[in-house]
C-alpha cells in the first residue's frame, strides 16, 4: 500500500509538470491525476504506517540473517 506522504510528492509533482507546461490537454491531464492521488491520499493516516520497506522482516537478527 502507498503511504499519504509518497501520493501527496506524487501529487505535487504532477501539478508543478502540468504548470510548467504549454500544452493544455496535458496540462489538464496531469491536472486530474493529481487531484485522483490526492483523493487516494486524503483518507490515510497523517505518517505513513513504518518507515521500513515492506519487505523487511522485525525479527530478523544479525546471528540469524534468515529469520529462521
Amino acid at each position: 500500500m502507498l503511504g499519504k506522504t509518497y501520493l501527496t510528492k506524487q501529487a505535487s509533482l504532477l501539478l508543478e509538470f502540468a504548470r510548467t507546461t504549454s500544452d493544455s490537454d496535458l496540462s489538464a491531464k496531469l491536472i486530474s491525476k493529481a487531484a485522483d492521488l490526492k483523493s487516494q491520499a486524503d483518507p490515510l493516516p497523517d505518517k505513513d504506517q513504518d518507515p521500513r520497506a515492506p519487505d523487511v522482516a522485525s525479527d530478523v537478527g544479525p546471528s540469524d540473517p534468515t529469520g529462521r
